[in-house]
């Protein structure tokens, strides 16, 4: 029989790990603190479950879904054993804080995994989905089958705070990207340009994009910068008209004006020949 499984937080995302895990054949409890939005899956074959420690001693693999790691101790704090669980916090929060949690947890005698979800809430459990872990292996490997249903499980190491740090690096990636489209549609939106007429050519440009960066990769890895075909000058150049015309156009420029930054800063220290990945020192080492 498969392993039963408890979730705590029903959320869109909660719900769709549920309904991932019930497909897959796993008996699933729940526990939200706002008991109506269980209602789904419980018609759907959840069991509901009246408390947190009534959820807890359901299943073995306790598996949350909260806005954040203060909601987990809001929650667990009261529930008086935790002993024998493995707690898997699929929360997003800081790696300071996912290493606090993991401590936490082991003064319960509870086994602590984190977590990180890579796709949208209607994507868990698709081909697409996929998920960082990082905490005790033997944990991880046990339990590898049923989580492999809300995503494809990726461990990344032992420490605790790896996963999240995966987790918040690839946000960093997404929400500045989000953020420069705007900032780019709003440039051109400026002389009349719809977004619609401008999507396709930011598409090919998002599409381009990860053309250079397993170069770049090898670059900041091996510290050589060759500006061979682009330099950190010649860039930050751009840097400066685009900033230039954001002014003019009227629209934020917070966002130019701190890519600027970073290319005045390698400049400054005199690698303007170098290649833009030389930026990367003044991103790890700011003034």
């Amino acid at each position: 029989m498969n392993e039963s499984v408890t979730l705590i937080g029903l959320g869109p995302m909660g719900q769709a790990m549920v309904d991932a895990l019930l497909k897959g054949g796993h008996p699933v409890t729940v526990w939200n603190r706002t008991a109506s939005r269980a209602d789904g899956v419980v018609a759907r074959g959840a069991v509901r479950a009246a408390t947190p420690a009534e959820a807890v001693r359901a299943s073995g693999l306790v598996v949350l879904s909260l806005t954040d790691y203060q909601a987990m101790y809001d929650i667990l704090g009261p529930v008086e054993d935790l002993s024998g669980r493995v707690i898997v916090n699929l929360s997003s929060d800081t790696p300071k804080k996912t290493r606090e949690a993991a401590r936490w947890a082991a003064q319960r005698g509870a086994e602590f995994l984190t977590g990180g979800v890579m796709v949208p809430a209607p994507l868990v459990g698709g081909e697409s989905a996929y998920v960082f872990y990082s905490g005790p292996q033997d944990a991880f490997e046990a339990h590898e089958k049923t989580l492999r249903l809300i995503g494809k499980p990726n461990y990344v190491g032992a420490d605790p705070g790896l996963a999240q740090l995966y987790y918040q690096a690839q946000l960093d990636i997404f929400l500045t990207s989000l953020s420069a489209f705007l900032h780019a549609t709003a440039l051109v939106g400026a002389a009349g340009v719809t977004a619609q007429e401008f999507v396709p050519w930011a598409v090919d440009n998002f599409n381009m994009i990860s053309y250079y960066l397993p170069t770049a990769a090898a670059q900041i890895d091996g510290g050589d910068h060759p500006g061979d075909l682009s330099t950190a000058t010649m860039m930050g150049a751009t840097a400066d008209h685009i900033l230039a015309a954001s002014q003019a156009a009227g629209i934020d420029v917070e966002l130019p004006r701190a890519i600027k930054a970073h290319y005045d800063r390698a400049i400054a220290a005199g690698r303007g020949g170098d290649n833009w990945t030389r930026l990367i020192d003044g991103i790890r080492k700011p003034r």
